[in-house]
């Protein structure tokens, strides 16, 4: 039986881990930490079987080092654009991968905009997005455009509604508070805000999220929407009809200086 677990590292960073109970074998996303990831193994008598890197970040790469160290027989794909050392196997824009050992293939989109090598991993019920796309929010961006950012965004907004979002950081209740901002009449942010509050104060992950809760809350996927265009052109002292793109990039701005 496939599960998919949030291993906590550093101080909001979610290290994912998709094991299988039958094969006690498993992968992970993004492992800053190769000691949780040690240990999360051990506890759970599971075999590592390779790596998923989504960007070059450190806090998503520190870890594969180390654990490609013992156990040298392990798996680590990544974006051709980004080279990391440990790579075994590179992919690109629409390539396909085998998650060997727990039988899940998953295909590869090119998300850059927080960084330039950002990739994705999807299939019909999960996408690992590492920091191009958060709950009730987006990453920042740092190495690509806003333009590319935008374009990376409408493609995971195109997936399938029941698709759940697995991404590397706890901001979801940060990201509520400036969707709130954007749009205080929308009674979809209220509800899931209520919804985040009552899992974290149990010690719960806000994630995994679902695509068609982001359309509802994010603004970010929905510069289409009046409300929100509406809402960066007052922030803005606009009175101009606006470009989506443009709407985004300010958005994007907007949270930057908050």
């Amino acid at each position: 039986m496939l599960k998919i677990e949030a291993l906590l590292a550093f101080e909001d960073n979610y290290i994912w881990c998709l094991y299988d109970t039958e094969h006690a074998s498993a992968w992970v996303v993004d492992p800053g930490d190769a000691q949780v990831v040690i240990n999360f193994l051990a506890r759970h008598k599971l075999k590592l079987q390779g790596i998923l890197i989504t960007h070059h970040h450190w806090d998503h790469t520190q870890g594969v080092a180390p654990l490609k160290s013992i156990m040298p027989n392990i798996q680590v794909i990544g974006s051709r654009a980004t080279q990391h050392p440990s790579t075994t196997h590179y992919v690109q824009h629409e390539d396909e991968v085998e998650l060997d050992g727990i039988g899940v293939r998953l295909k590869v989109i090119a998300t850059p905009g927080h960084t330039l090598d950002h990739i994705c991993y999807y299939n019909d019920q999960a996408l690992f997005c590492g920091d191009t796309l958060f709950s009730a929010g987006c990453g920042r961006i740092f190495e690509g455009s806003a333009t590319q950012m935008y374009h990376a965004l409408m493609q995971l907004s195109e997936l399938d509604d029941e698709t759940y979002v697995y991404c590397t950081h706890e901001y979801t209740e940060n990201n509520l508070f400036f969707a709130e901002q954007v749009e205080p009449e929308n009674q979809d942010i209220q509800n899931y805000k209520l919804d985040v509050q009552l899992r974290r104060s149990r010690g719960l992950p806000s994630l995994p999220s679902q695509l068609k809760i982001e359309r509802a809350i994010n603004p970010f996927l929905r510069c289409h929407h009046t409300s929100v265009q509406e809402s960066v052109m007052r922030h803005n002292g606009l009175c101009m009809q606006i470009s989506e793109k443009d709407v985004f990039a300010l958005l994007r701005t907007w949270k930057d200086n908050i």
